[in-house]
């Protein structure tokens, strides 16, 4: 995938503080400042959190790649769960198909520099996420 490749198996919400743990590692090492190491987590939580909620099991990944001709932190959330139904509605403030806020997705598209969210009914989701890196790293 990527360099500094780290996957985190969501299987239980207990996974959800070693996916961000990893996250928080991963972004102290390539010297992000501790704001943006604590979006990084926050995101990362929100969307490891969607995974154990929503489709019980899947993964967090992390690693560094280049986009848009520069290099940036990925993060990953990948799970074969039931799917989004309309994942544009997902992505609205408030909305919610649970007893939450509503602020997961959306926050978290909020807190990184780019944001996609690929979904399918019975197929799974794909929740990817970049923060640029810090200059000089």
């Amino acid at each position: 995938m990527t360099e500094l490749d780290v996957v985190v198996a969501i299987e239980s919400a207990d996974d959800i503080v070693t996916a961000r743990q990893a996250g928080r590692d991963m972004a102290t090492k390539l010297d992000f400042s501790m704001t943006d190491v604590t979006m990084i987590t926050t995101a990362i939580s929100e969307v490891a959190r969607n995974i154990s909620k929503y489709a019980g099991r899947g993964e967090i990944r992390l690693g560094v790649i280049r986009r848009q001709a520069r290099r940036a932190l990925m993060v990953e959330a990948v799970d074969q769960g039931p799917g989004i139904a309309d994942p544009e509605q997902a992505l609205e403030d408030g909305f919610s198909t649970g007893s939450g806020l509503g602020l997961g997705l959306p926050g978290s598209r909020r807190l990184m520099d780019d944001f996609e969210l690929t979904s399918a009914l019975g197929e799974g989701t794909t929740v990817t996420m970049w923060k640029w890196l810090p200059p000089g790293v």
